[in-house]
């Protein structure tokens, strides 16, 4: 490998900004949306339009980040399987772009919800039927689609840095293992979204986001891994 060591360590940056940004965007979203009723989310949505604001311009910005990710995976990746490393750069771009879509459906929210609740909140009218169909249709399947191309390719580039020891085997291994499950667990949401949540999502991520949290600083203090030329 003739990678340099500021490329290894900016990817490391890459993997942190990404799995920073999403851990923002999506807790301060759940915080706000809370788990109620289309008409309790959009009351919620009028009442906290300065953090919704927040928690949807940093999944915007994450989606810049997914493709900064993709395109330095690229770099480092480019010569070991052109054809993998191909299809995992368009996954990892059909991430972000199917990841920015979907927070167009939060962004339609914020003047329906503030319509809503000038009109009285009341209970039974369009209002929950558009909005429905931008959080559950535009926003909650959006972003399942997304975890869609994120596990797909993250399957990809964590089969690469196995065979590449840009990190030690063990953690390539979890993060092949981990990533398999969260697949498993989106194929399931996809279906059928009761069916998908039947196990907190949180448990079935954490093990993931485990392995997201230490392969950036692990990049990032070590760049390449000493013996990394070696197979």
């Amino acid at each position: 490998m003739n990678t340099s060591k500021s490329t290894i360590r900016l990817l490391g940056a890459a993997f942190l900004f990404v799995f920073v940004a999403t851990i923002v965007s999506t807790q301060l979203l759940a915080s706000i949306v809370g788990s109620g009723s289309i008409s309790d989310i959009l009351v919620n949505i009028s009442d906290n339009l300065a953090p919704i604001r927040i928690s949807i311009l940093v999944g915007l910005v994450n989606s810049i980040g997914i493709v900064v990710l993709a395109v330095l995976l690229y770099i480092v990746f480019n010569k070991q399987n052109r054809i993998i490393v191909l299809v995992a750069l368009g996954l990892y771009l059909g991430e972000a772009i199917t990841l920015a879509v979907s927070y167009t459906g939060l962004f339609g929210l914020i003047p329906l919800s503030l319509e809503f609740v000038k009109a009285g909140a009341p209970a039974a009218s369009y209002y929950q039927t558009l909005g429905n169909f931008l959080y559950s249709g535009v926003y909650q399947q959006g972003y399942d689609i997304h975890m869609l191309f994120f596990c797909l390719g993250g399957i990809l580039w964590y089969y690469l840095f196995y065979r590449s020891r840009y990190i030690p085997r063990v953690l390539s291994v979890w993060g092949l293992a981990t990533v398999c499950v969260l697949f498993i667990l989106t194929l399931l949401t996809l279906y059928d979204r009761d069916l998908g949540s039947v196990i907190p999502l949180f448990i079935i991520g954490a093990p993931y986001i485990v392995f997201e949290a230490l392969i950036g600083p692990w990049l990032m203090i070590k760049g390449i891994r000493d013996g990394s030329e070696t197979k």
